[in-house]
């Protein structure tokens, strides 16, 4: 059996590995038992390194480094380039995500992004954009031992 392969943008890889957000952790938990698969891209790391420099985290280079580790332990990269036939993102800089999400051949892309969200009613797409709290509704249904 194939595990479930999702993307998760870097607000919600932030809740996961920096703030230890409660709501996600149904989310990690699934990553880290192998219930579900990430993928990351060079450009979606890329942003992840980025934020994570910023002053407001408070996070030295080396604390940087180790989070940026973890996250591609728990979501390998792999080639993203733009896909043509996808729908545009209101917000230019989400569309790496979707693209991602194309490749990877995921089932999920999790966001907290309103731009993305708002792509999910559209149904021209090959996989779900859910909030992190239907995500995690979704990994905690993922988990139970009769799913």
């Amino acid at each position: 059996m194939t595990k479930p392969v999702w993307v998760l943008d870097t607000n919600v890889v932030l809740d996961l590995l920096h703030f230890a957000d409660p709501r996600a952790l149904p989310i990690r938990h699934a990553l880290e038992t192998g219930r579900i698969e990430c993928r990351a891209s060079a450009a979606t790391l890329e942003e992840l390194q980025r934020v994570l420099g910023y002053p407001e985290f408070g996070l030295t280079l080396p604390s940087q480094q180790a989070l940026l580790a973890r996250y591609r332990a728990l979501a390998p990269c792999i080639e993203a380039p733009p896909v043509v036939d996808l729908p545009h993102c209101r917000d230019a800089d989400d569309q790496k995500f979707l693209d991602l999400a194309v490749h990877a051949g995921a089932r999920v892309l999790v966001s907290k992004d309103r731009a993305l969200l708002k792509l999910a009613g559209r149904g021209r797409l090959p996989f779900r954009i859910l909030s992190p709290q239907h995500a995690a509704e979704r990994a905690r249904a993922a988990q139970r031992p009769d799913a």
